[in-house]
């Protein structure tokens, strides 16, 4: 049971903050992503009918 590992004070949570930040910043690249294959599949569902009946007529 060694505690000596773990670090404490302003280290601690200089390296807590880190994680926090890059985990947020992975969170948010991640979201962007969804959010632009949402909109790109909206686009192509909204794309796609119009396209067929323009051939039609």
């Amino acid at each position: 049971m060694n505690k000596g590992t773990r670090k404490t004070g302003q280290d601690g949570a200089a390296a807590r903050e880190d994680r926090l930040k890059a985990a947020l910043k992975a969170n948010l690249a991640r979201r962007k992503a969804q959010a632009r294959a949402r909109a790109a599949e909206q686009a192509g569902k909204d794309a796609g009918p119009d396209d067929q009946s323009d051939d039609k007529a």
